[in-house]
């Protein structure tokens, strides 16, 4: 690496672990959640985008449109963090939202691998408790995917 991309890599770094603490609190655990958080909002793209290839209904401004929900929902605990700041809480109302979007990007997460198809390497005893967790979850993307498709235009062929 040359002295100008060491440059740019400190400077990348002395701005954003600043911003990163700012928004969602420094330590380990606080690392760790956010970092669960990207992880399966990333598994939960790669599954969604699979899962609506296969069955016809994938759009890029849905797509684009999923880019500012993430920063949003990224957002979220951040808020948190700053709500329990400004109100002396030990990262209690943080706690809160990041395991709430935890919990609901795992469901979404969940849902498209089984629209997706790729439920045949989960054992059928999880599956069926998964399926069971995740139904309404479901539902709303088999709902949302049939109305995109009709009004794309597309049939059911």
């Amino acid at each position: 690496m040359d002295q100008i991309q060491r440059i740019y890599a400190a400077l990348t770094g002395a701005i954003f672990a600043p911003l990163f603490e700012a928004l969602y609190g420094d330590g380990n655990t606080v690392r760790a959640i956010v970092s669960a958080l990207v992880f399966f909002i990333a598994m939960d793209w790669l599954s969604g985008t699979r899962a609506s290839k296969k069955d016809h209904t994938y759009a890029s401004k849905y797509g684009i449109d999923g880019i500012f929900r993430t920063f949003f929902i990224l957002l979220l605990p951040a808020g948190g963090h700053l709500l329990d700041a400004a109100a002396g809480l030990p990262g209690i109302i943080f706690g809160l939202l990041s395991f709430g979007v935890l919990y609901h990007v795992i469901q979404s997460m969940t849902a498209n691998v089984i629209r997706a198809g790729w439920c045949e390497w989960v054992p059928i005893n999880i599956l069926t408790k998964i399926t069971e967790w995740v139904g309404s979850e479901i539902d709303s993307k088999i709902s949302r995917a049939e109305r995109r498709r009709e009004e794309r235009g597309m049939n059911n062929d």
